[in-house]
C-alpha cells in the first residue's frame, strides 16, 4: 500500500486526513495527525495539537524555519519541530500475553463513549488497528495493548506507516488515572522516536504509563515493544482536560 494523501511542493504541501483515521467522532486522531505533520520533520519530533483536526478536508502544510505549521483555513491545527528523542523507559515491559489479558479490561468495551469509534482504540471499530487497551495486572497504573497490523494498515514495504505507528502511541497512553472523568483529556504535545520499522503480522505490545501532573494536565508516557521486549518506538504526551469539565 502506498503513502497516504501527502504532497509535498518545495517548502509546504497539502494533506488531507481521511474520515477512517478518527479519534473523537468529528475529528482526526490526535496520534495519526502528528505523525502526519511529523514526515516533513524527518527523525524525532515533537507536534503541538492547536485544534481539533478536521476529517475529509484539504489542509495546508507551511514552513517557518525548521517549525512545520499545519492551517486549516486561517485556523492553526498542528505544529511540529525537530526535537530530542524522549527518554522514556516503561516501569515493565508487558509480555505479549500480559497485554492480551490486559485487552480484557478495556474500560469502554460494554458501555458508549468519546472514544468508542477511535480508529486506534474504539471497541466498536472492526477497522481500525484494535488497541483496546486495558490496565495491566503488574502495574495497574499501566495500560497495555496488542498491535497486529494486517494489509488493511497504510504501510509499505518496510511496515505500518510512519502515522500509523504514531497513532498506535497515542491512545494506550491515556492512562487509568484519566478514565474516570467525566469530561476526557485532549491530547494536547506529543514527542516521539520510530526506532525501528514496525512490521506488518507481528505481534507488538503497545504500553503506556503516568509520568507526573499538574492540575488539568497529565503527562505520559508510552513504547511499542517487540515480542521480545525491544523498544522499537517510544513517546511523550501531555493531556489536557478542557476547562468547562474541571471543578
Amino acid at each position: 500500500m502506498k503513502r497516504g494523501p501527502l504532497a509535498v511542493e518545495g517548502g509546504a504541501g497539502r494533506v488531507l486526513i481521511p474520515r477512517r483515521f478518527n479519534g473523537p467522532p468529528a475529528s482526526a486522531n490526535g496520534g495519526y495527525t502528528a505523525g502526519l505533520l511529523a514526515r516533513y520533520v524527518g527523525g524525532p519530533a515533537e507536534v503541538s495539537l492547536r485544534s481539533p483536526p478536521p476529517l475529509d478536508t484539504a489542509l495546508e502544510v507551511k514552513r517557518d524555519g525548521e517549525r512545520v505549521l499545519l492551517w486549516h483555513r486561517e485556523r492553526l491545527v498542528a505544529e511540529a519541530e525537530p526535537a530530542e528523542a524522549p527518554e522514556v523507559e516503561p516501569p515493565v515491559r508487558p509480555t505479549v500475553a500480559e497485554a492480551r489479558e490486559a485487552m480484557r479490561r478495556h474500560p469502554w468495551r460494554s458501555a458508549r463513549h468519546p472514544f468508542s469509534d477511535c480508529y486506534v482504540c474504539g471497541a466498536g471499530r472492526h477497522d481500525g488497528l484494535g488497541l483496546h487497551f486495558g490496565d495491566l495486572s503488574r502495574d495497574p497504573t499501566m495500560t497495555a495493548a496488542v498491535l497486529i497490523a494486517d494489509v488493511t494498515v497504510p504501510h509499505d514495504d518496510r511496515g505500518i506507516q510512519p502515522e500509523m505507528a504514531w497513532a498506535a502511541l497515542d491512545c494506550p497512553s491515556y492512562v487509568p488515572a484519566l478514565w474516570a472523568a467525566d469530561v476526557p483529556s485532549l491530547l494536547a504535545w506529543t514527542q516521539a522516536k520510530l526506532d525501528e520499522p514496525i512490521p506488518l503480522g507481528e505481534p507488538i505490545v503497545a504500553c503506556g504509563w503516568p509520568l507526573e501532573s499538574d492540575g488539568r494536565k497529565q503527562y505520559t508516557a508510552s513504547a511499542l515493544l517487540s515480542a521480545d521486549g525491544r523498544i522499537l518506538a517510544r513517546a511523550r504526551h501531555l493531556w489536557v482536560q478542557p476547562r468547562a469539565s474541571s471543578a
